[in-house]
């Protein structure tokens, strides 16, 4: 059977000054099913991407990405879904900047297709510390991490951004009491993924927080 990845519009305004993709996540073993829209991994990226929507004040075209399959199949990625999403984005879209927002093993798709975007938000991504992107130019990454997470390791994470800071702005910040499923304290995920993408694409931001990463702080608790 032939699984395809799927694009759906959360919000596309007349004239968008941005594009946003938000990946889900999935199994870290290579899953050859079909990914469910009802899975939870896929549910709770729905959240984010509508609180991105919201908060881009119909000035940012808003997708999410549901992928060919659930797991990390090496013969076909998650990063291959992302890519192709991109294309078909810039398809109907033109050649907007783009931030890609994802979490878990979305996280890492996103952080290995950031060449092709403005910025990235990896939440909680399971990633490997070696997972740096060829062909990174300007960049700019955030890494939200919560410090209890028992499926990705913070470790990790933070290990990536270390080695990313080398190359492109990259920021971390550790969510005190914040799990794999950024159900606690998922208001402050949520809005550093939404506020990071609008000072990103739209040079505006609304939180303490990112007021602080772009006055140059890179590693943040809260």
């Amino acid at each position: 059977m032939v699984f395809e990845p799927k694009l759906i519009e959360v919000s596309v305004p007349a004239r968008p000054e941005g594009a946003v993709l938000v990946l889900h996540g999935g199994a870290s073993r290579g899953e050859r099913m079909m990914v469910s829209p009802t899975q939870l991994s896929v549910l709770r990226m729905v959240l984010i991407a509508r609180r991105i929507a919201r908060a881009g004040g119909g000035r940012l075209a808003v997708y999410r990405l549901l992928n060919s399959r659930r797991g990390w199949d090496a013969r076909h990625t998650p990063v291959r879904d992302a890519q192709w999403a991109l294309d078909r984005i810039a398809d109907r879209l033109g050649a907007l900047p783009v931030c890609l927002v994802g979490h878990s093993l979305g996280g890492r798709a996103a952080l290995l297709a950031a060449a092709r975007a403005r910025g990235v938000v990896a939440l909680a991504p399971w990633v490997y510390p070696t997972d740096v992107a060829p062909d990174l130019n300007g960049q700019r990454i955030l890494f939200v991490h919560g410090a209890d997470d028992r499926i990705a390791s913070p470790g990790r994470s933070a290990t990536l951004a270390r080695a990313l800071g080398e190359r492109v702005q990259t920021a971390y910040v550790r969510v005190a009491g914040g799990k794999h499923g950024m159900l606690r304290r998922h208001a402050l995920f949520d809005g550093l993924a939404a506020d990071f993408a609008l000072a990103t694409l739209l040079g505006i931001h609304r939180s303490e927080a990112i007021g602080r990463i772009e006055a140059g702080e890179c590693w943040l608790t809260l």
